[in-house]
């Protein structure tokens, strides 16, 4: 999932993970480099980024495997012949 950060020109990705020992997000915003979130009380993982205005891809990295944000239905096809998800900042 993800929403407005609380600060400016921010986005905060959250993922519930029950169980998992690390969980990164990449996209377009950090060149695909993944980027840690940290582990939040009842098993959920999150992190503010800095995300500029305009249409990206994303995706979460649980331990390893590559997924989709199960809390957001927009996805996009990738060179790689699985799906992103897609966010829009205004």
């Amino acid at each position: 999932m993800y929403d407005k950060g609380r600060t400016k020109g921010t986005i905060r990705f959250a993922l519930q993970a029950d169980g998992a020992k690390k969980v990164e997000v990449a996209g377009d915003f950090t060149d695909w480099h993944p980027q840690a979130l940290k582990k939040q009380k009842g098993g959920s993982f999150s992190a503010s980024l800095s995300v500029k205005p305009g249409t990206h891809e994303y995706k979460f990295v649980v331990d390893g495997d590559w997924i989709v944000d199960p809390d957001n239905n927009a996805w996009a096809m990738n060179p790689f012949g699985t799906m992103n998800s897609v966010l829009t900042v205004e």
